[in-house]
């Protein structure tokens, strides 16, 4: 039994042994051929699913960036919240991840923007809210940071926009508990089943060298933006968060308590509220 949104999994062991609660059915799904990767996508219209609590954000479509290693099955707790507020919601395996393929070409932020763009090509989207997380939230930030005017705003969460922003990596049981589940996930989604380890040192390669912005590169991003860090992220250090908030025009912190990197999972009904703030913040 999944447990629901406002319930806690602190410990991941939920997450190891079931996943994320499933997403639900999708009004389209396919993949599209990019720059030498075939891109796995999902849309939910929010017709199909608005209440009561649908709000003046309604309509913005918001696209789902999972982390690294991840797949976009990971934000089953997040895509009902957002129906039910009345968004469009397109949710998009990275390149390499989940259902989605890629070439040899080593991984990098800037290709992977390139790809979430030619989804909204793909979809007619002319510009949509952004909702990273980790590896995700990277993405997104470049995305913003080279296309603005298809960039209605960034929740950034959990990563890092150079390299010094990180902490030492010291394994954790909740971790390893993700770890698992990402390592089960890629051989039942992936088309290169046995290639977990490959995949991983190139993952954590493109993590350990970018992405590189610099303050003035911050500077220049012009869209409404949202840091948020967890109190007890394993991955980016507080300071790291707060140096991007006050480098980025306007940008808000949002400190996420009791939570660490996988606070989408951890606590739902926490991480939706302040996605949800952020949304109607930038319609409003």
């Amino acid at each position: 039994m999944q447990p629901s949104p406002q319930q806690h999994d602190d410990t991941l062991e939920h997450f190891t042994a079931h996943g994320a609660a499933p997403l639900p059915p999708a009004d389209a799904s396919g993949q599209l051929d990019h720059d030498g990767a075939r891109i796995w996508y999902a849309t939910y219209n929010a017709e199909s699913a608005a209440g009561p609590d649908k709000d003046a954000s309604a309509g913005t479509p918001v696209i789902l960036l999972h982390g690294g290693l991840g797949h976009s099955g990971n934000w089953g707790y997040q895509v009902p919240a957002l129906l039910a507020a009345g968004h469009r919601v397109i949710a998009i395996d990275s390149r390499g991840h989940g259902r989605s393929t890629r070439d040899a070409r080593p991984y990098s932020y800037e290709l992977m923007a390139s790809d979430v763009l030619a989804v909204m090509d793909t979809l007619r989207v002319d510009k949509a809210a952004l909702v990273g997380w980790s590896d995700g939230a990277c993405v997104s930030l470049v995305l913003a940071s080279q296309a603005p005017e298809r960039v209605a705003g960034v929740f950034f969460f959990g990563c890092n926009m150079d390299p010094g922003g990180t902490r030492p990596f010291v394994m954790t049981e909740v971790i390893e508990r993700c770890f698992s589940r990402h390592s089960q996930d890629y051989a039942s989604l992936s088309a290169t089943p046995h290639d977990f380890d490959n995949f991983v040192a190139a993952v954590s390669e493109m993590m350990r060298t970018q992405p590189n912005y610099t303050a003035d590169d911050l500077a220049r991003i012009a869209v409404p933006v949202a840091i948020v860090q967890s109190e007890h992220d394993e991955f980016i250090k507080p300071e790291h968060a707060d140096y991007l908030a006050r480098s980025i025009p306007g940008a808000q912190l949002i400190v996420l308590p009791g939570v660490s990197h996988f606070a989408p999972l951890q606590r739902p009904a926490q991480f939706n509220r302040a996605m949800l703030d952020f949304l109607r913040r930038i319609a409003g």
